[in-house]
């Protein structure tokens, strides 16, 4: 008598023909991409010791207890960049560390290192130019400013809708054990193999790549401009974003600041070393930013940049050094919170090593699992055609699938946008064009094909 086979009907198979389709096209537009986020993200989880090590030269060289006051330090920083305006003092993390100046000239920040002693200038660097800035500004925006972030946004999208229907297409509907759901079966040929690398590491690390993709949404220029909005609509106390959208200023120092910010010549630096006096025993997790008034904010302030966001906290003086103000994170909006947890997290900072380990293991799988299914695609993939799945007649999806694909489109405008365009496109223009229909494989197919399995 021949069995059931319920889960490799004619139903299924059109659905999981439909979702397959699908993933192929979200790997291949996203893959690229993903390669590229997984291997900058893996470096800039190290951030802080990678900047620590750059500056190490100008740690620990001090040889007396004497010290420059903070003002005469800021006062060589703007002698040695034509024009400057002072943009913050970090606090030195040690009282033998240079004194690190942050100031714009010429609508550009840069970074002056200065000896504690001497106040004699050691180095000026242009704050875009560092290592890790160029590096986050390559991860975030491709180094295309606004456009690059959009694209950015987009490609992590379709990355959601790849996990997501990869996860479908991995559920063990016809298992008969653990080989090729939980581990890649090692003697059932090279084909088996790579298929089974793919879906069985992408499946451990699913977890870890959503919550990724996820809380990196906030940098992007078009969702975090929409998140901006559901903070205003929420009706908590408006603060600032703590982190950047977008093409976004170099520091936390510029993001204080605007055009009309107080110029050199308004800039009572005396008023400076009262502030890192009365700022110095608040002991604000490192590093600490000491701003000057802005048009945005007529006090001084002193604001922990931190990279476990959480730990920030910021406080407010006047000229004199009076604290004005104090904040912590726990007093900002709950959903900056949910975002600064998310942010910290998705940044490898947020619970230490354990953090990062995370953070590479997650871009890591995610890399081997994108080079499995490029293998797999391109060996299989027929002369001149793409090598996409082909559809099969009739294949629908249910009322509940399409009520999920419309949330998404929601919650994703640009991955709703570009859904809409590519399945609009393939139904009305490129069927229509027999060129592209064959090499797209909308052409020829068998209506009856069973059901195919990636």
């Amino acid at each position: 008598m021949r069995a059931a086979r319920n889960p490799c009907d004619r139903a299924t198979a059109r659905r999981h023909r439909m979702i397959w389709r699908w993933h192929f096209y979200a790997g291949l537009f996203c893959i690229p991409f993903v390669l590229c986020l997984a291997v900058t993200g893996s470096i800039y989880l190290f951030r802080p010791q990678i900047e620590a090590l750059l500056d190490r030269p100008y740690a620990g060289i001090a040889t007396s207890t004497m010290r420059a006051a903070p003002s005469a330090q800021v006062r060589a920083a703007l002698a040695a960049v034509p024009g400057a305006v002072l943009g913050a003092y970090q606090l030195p993390a040690d009282d033998g560390d240079a004194a690190q100046v942050l100031v714009d000239a010429g609508g550009r920040e840069w970074r002056a290192y200065v000896h504690p002693q001497s106040a004699r200038v050691l180095a000026i660097t242009a704050e875009d130019a560092r290592p890790m800035r160029v590096l986050a500004r390559l991860h975030g925006e491709l180094l295309l400013g606004d456009r690059g972030s959009m694209l950015v946004e987009l490609a992590a999208s379709w990355a959601i809708v790849m996990i997501l229907t990869g996860l479908y297409l991995w559920w063990p509907r016809c298992a008969t054990g653990f080989g090729g759901v939980l581990h890649p079966r090692l003697r059932s040929g090279k084909r088996i193999f790579w298929r089974d690398l793919h879906g069985v590491t992408a499946f451990w690390v699913s977890g870890l790549v959503l919550f990724l993709l996820v809380s990196g949404l906030p940098w992007a220029k078009s969702w975090g401009s929409l998140l901006q909005e559901l903070r205003r609509w929420s009706g908590e106390r408006v603060v600032q974003a703590d982190w950047p959208i977008g093409a976004s200023p170099a520091s936390s120092a510029r993001a204080h600041h605007d055009h009309a910010a107080t110029p050199p010549s308004g800039q009572d630096l005396a008023a400076l070393d009262r502030v890192v006096a009365a700022a110095r025993p608040l002991s604000l997790a490192p590093p600490v930013l000491v701003m000057p008034p802005s048009a945005r904010d007529t006090r001084w302030t002193a604001k922990s940049d931190a990279a476990n966001r959480p730990r920030r906290g910021q406080a407010s003086f006047d000229a004199d050094g009076r604290l004005a103000a104090q904040t912590t994170f726990a007093a900002r909006p709950l959903v900056d919170r949910i975002v600064g947890y998310g942010v910290a997290a998705h940044e490898g900072q947020l619970f230490g090593i354990a953090n990062q380990v995370l953070g590479v293991v997650a871009a890591l799988g995610l890399i081997v699992a994108c080079v499995a299914a490029v293998r797999l695609w391109w060996r299989r993939r027929p002369p001149a055609m793409l090598g996409a799945p082909p559809p099969m007649a009739g294949a629908r999806a249910s009322m509940l699938l399409a009520l999920l694909i419309a949330a998404i489109g929601i919650l994703l405008p640009l991955l709703g946008c570009s859904l809409v365009a590519v399945a609009l496109g393939e139904r009305w223009v490129l069927r229509r064009i027999p060129r592209a229909a064959r090499f797209l494989g909308l052409a020829g197919y068998d209506a009856d094909d069973p059901a195919a399995s990636p």
